[in-house]
């Protein structure tokens, strides 16, 4: 459902799935209980939105939620469209484009603009 398609925004969050970052993020996960259960919400809230549109009769949404870190272009996407506060990942993520040189200006704190 979510997705960066923002040239800019795409490149950037490739450059940062390039620095180890989801693999520090999967980590967290593991050892951060409270985090873990933030994530598993994020993971529920986007399957509740997208089986209210079509119900696909699975429990995969998508970056690798609820367990790892797969695609920060999802979370990314995800933590956009929303809102800060629904994905925690997403909005680190987020915060991390809006320090991003290349995309100054298009991410102004934690929202798209």
């Amino acid at each position: 459902m979510y997705y960066l398609t923002h040239p800019v925004l795409t490149a950037a969050a490739s450059r940062l799935e390039t620095t180890g970052l989801m693999r520090e993020m999967t980590h967290r996960l593991r050892c951060d209980s409270g985090l873990a259960a933030a994530y598993r919400r994020a993971h529920e809230s986007y399957l509740a939105e997208r089986d209210a549109i079509e119900p696909l009769g699975t429990s995969v949404s998508a970056g690798g939620m609820p367990d790892r870190v797969k695609c920060l272009h999802v979370l990314i996407a995800h933590s956009l469209a929303k809102g800060a506060g629904v994905n925690p990942l997403g909005d680190e993520a987020v915060a991390l484009l809006a320090a991003d040189p290349a995309a100054a200006g298009l991410i102004v704190g934690e929202q798209w603009r």
